[in-house]
């Protein structure tokens, strides 16, 4: 049986993979500056392959770089040795750390057992290797919030002091001072360096896990939307940058000696532009309930002028960004009205009027339709007519009759309804992202059944938007929500009201919601629920990794290689992470002679990591055809058990691959 890893990969080891294999003929070794041999490229046979010149050394090219933008990347590529526990219920011990390194007890999932949404809590960093291995080219859409850099967020601390060694054992967690975020002030002269050292590494490692028809959206303002840029075309490349939207608030920043601003921006790039699905459209509204109420305002007597306003009341933009040009209004809901003709059309005839019964005025041009297709028209109601024959008639164009349009570079929102109830929840977060505005940004992606990531969750804006929308169009979506457990000021609303980190609030937004949502959409079918995650160090002891490192004495003190305030659970989500299940897997746990053994996705993985394992019970798992059975080493309970361990899985599930903890 091969022994799991336990670890992220090297990513720098990973991309060295892929050169050799390109080009073995470029691999070489030579000595470093300690005497070592070292793996090499040489560059000289690697400029002969690609048939280009290789610019070295001080040779004026085009670039974007900045202090520590080398170390930025080894930052991205260094493997670290953590892992993610589940928290099933509130918790009573703490486990893992806040923003200040000090320990506290998560609230737990909701309905963890069925649920497909994740809430993980830690350093996104490190959670984003962590996700590495299970969803590699797995997530459809990420849209994130990062810090704008305005010279009051609070930016992550990842320290670039250290060396590299140093970071693969730490994983640069807490400064010497044990504070995980710092403020960037505009006094500081690494101002858009440490913005840039932060967002770099998280966007290459958010590139791996996007799907190759995937995009990422990322909300900036204009103090770093020309390094978002820059970065984003250096790690996706230029040609795979959509756009670039303009979002309109009504919440105008009077923090200006000179122009109120009213506007950020909302970046999109695909992983591969080739790839990504065309013919993007937003759906514009719930148009039976829409009607509905058109229908109902049709009966109350009520002048158009005043239907109309009324009607526009109810619209938020920029879902009805054209809404004032439907200036009229029938049972079938709102309406514009076009010419019927076209120039140089030759289809003459008479359209006689339905009260006069007269041929209606043409102008000097021919109808746009056959006189069949405009038969059919006048048959279905799509025609509108003047009072008389003298006025010539229109096409009527309804708002529903095409509900999806591609989304405008520039987007209105409002964001004053998310605002009044997160103060009301006593939430804090005096500008929290408005729902119609994620559920907009949501919806361009022509794919509803997909997982959505959101690495800067916050206040779990995304997944309220998430839920929102599929209960609203009947869609799957799923979301992975990861935030640092930022403490929360003492002095705030949100502190008073019991929430002492920003997780704790993102949670119990997401529960609120849902409750919300349900009661709103009675009959709508969506997943309320989430299955939390906390970032912590390995189960492992030091010894599973570096076992030449400890004297063979002390081995018998540290036969068992977890963790002592490890559970079978916390063990069974590290697999997962080392062989790639995702880990919003349906799991089953049972009971086989009185162990205990977990089962996920129907006998994909099967785990036990009880001691004294007999005979009988690896008889029974091997009955079951797993793909992946997993144990614990030191599990069997005897040597006979070992010895024919691999007899039993040859005689039921020879194809089963085997591995141990």
């Amino acid at each position: 049986m091969d022994k799991l890893k336990m670890q992220t990969v090297n990513k720098a080891d990973e991309n060295f993979k892929k050169l050799a294999a390109m080009f073995p003929n470029a691999v070489t070794e030579t000595i470093d500056e300690n005497g070592e041999v070292v793996r090499a490229i040489d560059k000289d046979v690697l400029m002969q392959e690609i048939s280009c010149k290789v610019v070295d050394g001080n040779e004026e090219r085009y670039q974007f770089t900045w202090p520590d933008k080398k170390k930025s990347v080894l930052l991205a590529n260094a493997p670290i040795n953590k892992t993610l526990r589940p928290v099933r219920d509130d918790e009573m011990n703490p486990t893992g750390a806040d923003s200040e390194g000090k320990p506290y007890c998560s609230s737990g999932s909701v309905d963890f057992d069925n649920t497909e949404n994740l809430y993980i809590e830690g350093d996104n960093l490190e959670v984003l290797k962590l996700l590495q291995e299970t969803y590699l080219g797995k997530i459809k859409m990420i849209y994130i919030d990062p810090p704008y850099n305005t010279g009051n967020d609070f930016l992550y601390e990842d320290d670039f002091a250290q060396d590299i060694e140093e970071y693969f054992a730490s994983s640069g967690q807490f400064d010497h001072e044990g504070n995980r975020l710092f403020t960037n002030t505009e006094s500081n002269g690494r101002f858009h360096t440490d913005w840039l050292n932060m967002i770099y590494p998280r966007l290459k490692l958010a590139k791996d896990l996007l799907s190759d028809d995937g995009i990422i959206l990322i909300s900036i303002d204009d103090k770093e939307i020309d390094n978002l840029m820059r970065c984003c075309g250096e790690v996706f490349g230029m040609s795979n940058i959509i756009a670039t939207f303009i979002v309109v608030s009504n919440s105008a920043k009077n923090n200006s000696r000179f122009v109120s601003i009213t506007h950020e921006y909302l970046l999109c790039v695909a992983k591969n532009k080739d790839a990504t699905p065309t013919g993007w459209a937003v759906a514009k509204t719930n148009s039976d309930s829409f009607i509905k109420i058109t229908q109902q305002l049709l009966k109350s007597g009520k002048t158009m002028d005043e239907i109309h306003s009324e009607l526009l009341s109810l619209v938020k933009y920029p879902k009805y960004y054209e809404f004032d040009h439907y200036t009229y209004v029938d049972e079938r809901g709102p309406f514009r009205a076009s010419d019927l003709t076209a120039p140089g059309s030759k289809a003459r005839y008479d359209v006689i009027h339905p009260v006069t019964k007269k041929p209606c005025k043409t102008g000097t041009r021919g109808w746009a339709y056959s006189e069949s297709e405009m038969n059919k028209l006048i048959d279905n109601d799509y025609i509108l007519f003047g009072e008389t024959e003298t006025v010539m008639p229109q096409l009527k164009n309804y708002l529903f009759d095409n509900e999806k349009s591609l989304p405008k570079s520039v987007l209105f929102f409002d964001s004053q309804s998310s605002t009044k109830w997160m103060k009301a929840q006593k939430f804090g977060f005096d500008f929290p992202k408005a729902i119609d505005y994620i559920k907009y940004v949501l919806s361009m992606y022509p794919k509803s059944d997909c997982e959505v990531l959101d690495f800067f969750s916050g206040s779990a804006t995304t997944a309220h938007s998430v839920m929102q929308l599929n209960a609203e169009d009947g869609g799957h979506r799923k979301f992975i929500m990861v935030q640092l457990p930022e403490v929360v000021d003492e002095k705030s609303e949100a502190y008073k009201a019991g929430y002492k980190n920003i997780c704790e609030i993102g949670k119990e937004r997401i529960r609120r919601a849902a409750k919300k949502i349900a009661e709103e959409n009675p009959e709508a079918k969506f997943d309320g629920g989430f299955r939390v995650l906390k970032c912590d160090t390995s189960n492992m002891k030091d010894v599973y990794y570096n076992p030449t490192e400890y004297e063979p004495s002390l081995f018998t003190s540290l036969e068992d290689n977890i963790k002592e305030d490890r559970t079978s659970e916390d063990l069974l989500f590290q697999v997962m992470l080392d062989l790639g299940v995702l880990l919003s897997s349906k799991i089953e746990e049972t009971t086989i002679a009185g162990k205990i053994v977990f089962n996920v996705e129907n006998n994909y993985l099967i785990a036990c990591f009880d001691g004294n394992v007999t005979e009988e019970v690896i008889t029974e798992i091997a009955k079951q055809k797993p793909y992946y059975f997993v144990m614990r080493d030191s599990s069997m309970a005897n040597d006979s058990v070992a010895t024919n361990f691999e007899q039993i899985f040859a005689a039921y599930s020879p194809d089963t691959v085997r591995k141990v903890l």
